[in-house]
């Protein structure tokens, strides 16, 4: 199989995505409550939330939905059925031609290796040089659902200039290995240790290798928003971009954790201005300064855009501001 084309270049990847919230695309009402949520990312599912019988039809209600209805401030994004199946070509096909100007995102489930990216990459650039839509801007997000997909996950963040997101799909990714729990997102009983904590950081690693975004999976338990909150503060403690959410009182949730609080929003903004100061001609072009009783460096300055750029994504209003001293 042929490389991408190189002419699938993006102009950015890196959009918000504290919430993904999935909504079977065969069902109307789901849809069309979907639009009124804050949800940064919402992906029209036709894969394991539509029955078989459903799938053909779901795609055409996805079209109408995407072209009808207002997205606005979300990542708009389908996910198609993976390429083990006979659906996954007219999938995208229907998708992409009816509705490729209100389409932000393609996810691609149970991703084993790069060639199942190249092959999606492919197939977009086609119908978008057919349909004379822009080549490259529809991006790929990749799942990753069994210890294959984990094992090949450097390659397959490299696949595509279109990637924008590796995501992990505990379910499957549970059953593929023999974990012992029926409880998706849950620790193994008998393990006393994170379980998860090795295939997180590893598909972060290859995420943050290749300027893409790592996102963390569904926790079904939608009844039990403490333990949703447990759960997606593992993720986002270690630098997790986001997590999906099945039901809209985990909405609010996700967009929460895995965005700064407010001092750490403040305390990022202040040391990103201070630095800017100490280091010009007039702050005496240093190389590490003192803020308060902190020690602020270039390593600072690096660890504070991170924040505040999650910050500054979540909407966030600073309350603080930075006064040079004075002479």
């Amino acid at each position: 199989m042929t490389a991408p084309s190189p002419a699938a270049t993006p102009a950015s990847r890196l959009r918000p995505r504290r919430s993904c919230l999935a909504v079977p695309g065969s069902n109307p009402r789901f849809l069309e409550k979907a639009q009124g949520l804050p949800a940064d990312q919402v992906f029209l599912d036709l894969e394991d939330a539509c029955a078989p019988l459903a799938k053909e039809g779901a795609r055409h209600t996805i079209v109408k939905f995407l072209n009808e209805g207002d997205w606005s401030g979300k990542t708009r994004v389908v996910r198609v059925n993976d390429w083990t199946t006979h659906w996954t070509y007219r999938d995208v096909i229907t998708v992409v031609e009816g509705a490729g100007h209100n389409l932000d995102c393609i996810m691609l489930p149970k991703v084993q290796d790069a060639q199942q990216v190249h092959a999606l990459d492919m197939l977009l650039t086609q119908i978008e040089t057919t349909m004379g839509l822009e080549v490259g801007r529809i991006g790929i997000e990749a799942q990753i659902e069994n210890a294959k997909g984990l094992v090949n996950v450097d390659d397959i963040a490299a696949a595509s200039p279109r990637m924008e997101t590796i995501v992990f799909g505990p379910a499957d990714f549970m059953a593929s290995i023999n974990m012992k729990s029926l409880v998706v997102g849950e620790q193994p009983p008998g393990y006393p240790a994170d379980a998860y904590h090795y295939i997180l950081m590893r598909i972060l690693m290859a995420a943050r290798t290749h300027d893409l975004q790592a996102i963390d999976g569904p926790y079904l338990m939608i009844k039990n928003l403490d333990g949703f909150r447990e759960v997606a503060g593992r993720s986002a403690a270690i630098g997790f971009d986001g997590k999906w959410v099945l039901h809209p009182s985990q909405v609010e949730a996700s967009n929460e954790i895995f965005s700064p609080s407010q001092d750490d929003y403040d305390h990022a903004e202040m040391i990103l201005d201070a630095y800017e100061y100490f280091t010009s001609e007039k702050g005496g072009k240093k190389g590490s300064a003192m803020l308060g009783d902190e020690m602020i460096d270039e390593a600072s300055r690096k660890m504070a855009l991170v924040i505040a750029g999650k910050g500054r994504a979540a909407g966030m209003a600073r309350t603080k501001s930075f006064e040079a001293p004075e002479a």
